[in-house]
């Protein structure tokens, strides 16, 4: 299996941390089992790790107004696609879902290498934007972040933030127009094109009939209509399958069930969220009638995408438990194969032969570098950050401080990958979550909390975006844990010193 790169500083372990689970979720979609998952993610990571580099260095041609690159999450996912097919021309097939062995020798397949005027016109698209922008919209509509997570990664402005989501997409909107009207189509098609435009650039406007029973039947003016109606929720369904390509809605639906188990509580609403808002109710029906033929249109057209794009088959080797390759998992997590950020992983370039495996010794840090991580935090700290009220004592019946809801995501032979919620009854101000794990366990990574483990005594520490928790609410966190055994149950949980219980 090849060896991940090693981080060459912070920025890079950074880029580590927030692009690998993606890369994995991606890798176990296209894959036939858990094994195969983990070998197409490292293999990719690294080669889409190398172009990125490359690109970063300026080695890479192209100085215009037009990218070099996609986004670097979109770009890796691009790495595993390519992967996938690489391993599909070297005989090693029997490792991909059947659905996508299937689609790699289709011509929707070969729209993605062919000539560039050819190629899906949200991929055209995106490629032209700058790359910030690019990032921006990616991260936004792709991985589903609320944008308050989305600004602290890029450095923006969270108070401008949606502004600057709301300025990228018409930029984006522009150059997908521009680029169908490049595309190679025929008269029919050519004659609707500015219809098109002037129809899908307001909610208020009138869809013709003509217009509908083309789109109904007209995959790549369908697939255009996707990309320029931002206000009809077809945005992230066209960034997905005109870059990544098969599989594209199956991801969506990962990522953003990911984002709601990772946040706890789900989804915040952003500053310009009003979906509940009853005020509007009738106007929103009024467009709702207004648009019935184009919707119906359009979402005929992406139902017959979707059947290209999405696997159906489990694709499961013979004799694979279902858990090993449950296509419907919040995240993948295959194998913990991801080295803790800062440190080389096992087998990597540069990496010390006279030290111990991995598997050895536990890790000094986990954390990602963005968030603050004690180096040397006691196992069980004291209270901080809560509410008054005394600790408790044996035998004492009041309520426990907190309840904890524990819960195993996914499992492989030697690892699996665990989420934590706990209720809390005060308000905090900074937390930890102490836990006891079996003997002989190691956590390589966690995500929304700075993890330090000593035996099998786990402390995870809030993130500077999540260390308040109001009361009565959750805070929640995961992470994944090679083991020696089969026991994945944790045990002994405290909340900034207070005993938890167990939902």
């Amino acid at each position: 299996m090849p060896d991940l790169p090693s981080p060459q500083d912070a920025t890079e372990a950074a880029l580590f941390t927030e692009c690998w689970d993606a890369v994995l979720s991606y890798a176990d979609l296209c894959t036939a089992g858990s094994s195969a998952a983990a070998e197409l993610a490292r293999e990719a990571f690294a080669e889409g790790i190398r172009e990125l580099r490359a690109a970063e260095s300026g080695s890479v041609r192209g100085t215009g107004r037009r990218s070099s690159r996609l986004p670097r999450i979109p770009l890796l996912l691009t790495a595993v696609r390519n992967t996938a097919a690489a391993w599909e021309k070297e005989g090693q097939g029997h490792k991909l879902d059947p659905e996508l062995r299937l689609w790699l020798h289709s011509d929707e397949a070969a729209r993605y290498t062919g000539p560039p005027l050819e190629r899906p016109i949200a991929l055209r698209g995106l490629r032209d934007l700058q790359q910030a922008d690019a990032e921006l919209l990616w991260l936004a509509e792709a991985e589903a972040l609320p944008l308050p997570l989305v600004a602290r990664r890029l450095g923006l402005d969270p108070a401008t933030t949606a502004d600057e989501l709301a300025q990228v997409g018409r930029l984006f909107r522009d150059r997908c127009h521009r680029n169908h009207l490049d595309s190679p189509m025929d008269a029919e098609c050519r004659s609707y094109a500015r219809l098109l435009d002037a129809v899908t650039r307001s909610p208020a406007a009138d869809t013709p009939e003509d217009l509908s029973r083309h789109l109904a039947t007209c995959r790549q003016c369908a697939e255009a209509a996707a990309c320029l109606r931002l206000h009809g929720g077809t945005l992230p369904g066209a960034l997905a399958g005109g870059v990544i390509g098969w599989g594209g809605l199956a991801y969506l639906e990962r990522r953003r069930r990911a984002a709601e188990v990772r946040l706890g509580a789900g989804r915040p609403e952003g500053p310009d969220a009003d979906h509940d808002d009853p005020a509007d109710g009738r106007d929103r029906t009024a467009r709702v009638v207004r648009h019935g033929p184009m919707a119906a249109a359009v979402v005929v057209s992406l139902l017959a995408l979707a059947v290209s794009l999405m696997p159906f088959g489990d694709g499961g080797d013979p004799g694979t438990p279902a858990a090993d390759n449950d296509r419907g998992g919040p995240v993948a997590a295959p194998a913990p194969s991801l080295p803790p950020v800062g440190t080389a992983p096992s087998g990597s370039a540069g990496a010390d032969p006279s030290q111990p495996p991995a598997s050895s010794s536990p890790p000094t840090s986990a954390a990602p570098p963005s968030r603050t991580a004690d180096p040397t935090p006691e196992p069980d700290p004291e209270p901080q950050g809560t509410s008054s009220g005394a600790a408790a004592t044996p035998g004492d019946d009041s309520p426990a401080a907190c309840v904890v809801d524990y819960d195993v995501l996914n499992q492989w032979p030697d690892g699996y990958q665990a989420a934590v919620t706990v209720t809390t009854r005060h308000a905090l101000d900074g937390w930890r979550v102490a836990f006891t794990v079996p003997e002989g366990h190691r956590v390589t990574h966690m995500w929304d909390a700075s993890v330090h483990q000593t035996d099998t005594r786990v402390t995870a520490a809030a993130a500077d975006y999540n260390a308040r928790v109001p009361a009565g609410s959750r805070l929640a966190f995961g992470y994944l844990t090679a083991r020696q055994g089969s026991d994945t149950q944790a045990s002994d949980f405290t909340l900034n010193g207070r005993a938890c219980a167990v939902a």
